[in-house]
């Protein structure tokens, strides 16, 4: 009987997090950003990672609070110690610009949340990853090329670009002109101007 009581306990506070996450986005829709931060404090205050997240986003941005860097990377953090995906990719990038501590343990850590985060299938952890590995200290270019393709397969042009422009230059792959052409046309297409511009070139 106290197992079945504690699991009801639990299925009770989970299922009034997600109600108020919910509503908090309602409110968030509709405009009313204070009510939103406030429906995704108390949930997040119960542990909810999709909340926590919220709630990230909002010091960020400063929706319905203070906008408070350090607030958002500490409900980031709580998030992404929950494998949000998207939290977990938010944190990484808060830590690398605004993260207290040693810049190496910083950086370890944020590649460490932004592989996790690629590897749910966020495309943004995927581009960043890509670009960070390409020109990073010590560039892993082959590294480098496989986040950006998937980002690219998941529809984002600037990777398109950054793939092709490793076709054409050979970066962890044989130099093909031919590949990067066609890279550089299906960036084109889906409107990013770096790409026009290097195939008027």
């Amino acid at each position: 009987l106290e197992e079945a009581a504690f699991q009801l306990q639990q299925i009770f506070r989970i299922d009034i997090s997600i109600a108020l996450n919910i509503l908090g986005i309602e409110s968030m829709r509709a405009g009313h950003c204070r009510v939103a931060f406030t429906c995704f404090k108390l949930a997040a205050d119960r542990g909810y990672s999709k909340a926590q997240f919220n709630v990230g986003l909002c010091y960020e941005h400063g929706r319905g609070t203070e906008k408070d860097l350090e607030k958002a990377g500490f409900y980031y953090c709580q998030a992404a110690s929950s494998c949000h995906p998207m939290a977990q990719y938010r944190y990484a990038r808060h830590l690398l610009r605004h993260g207290p501590g040693n810049q190496w343990h910083r950086q370890q850590k944020a590649v460490t949340l932004l592989e996790q985060a690629a590897v749910a299938g966020i495309t943004e952890a995927q581009a960043y990853l890509g670009v960070f590995y390409m020109r990073g200290l010590q560039p892993q270019e082959k590294r480098g090329l496989k986040y950006l393709l998937l980002a690219a397969n998941s529809g984002d042009a600037q990777s398109r670009y950054h793939v092709g422009v490793c076709y054409e230059q050979g970066l962890g792959v044989q130099q093909d002109l031919a590949e990067a052409l066609r890279h550089y046309r299906h960036s084109a297409a889906a409107g990013n101007r770096q790409a026009r511009e290097r195939l008027r070139a």
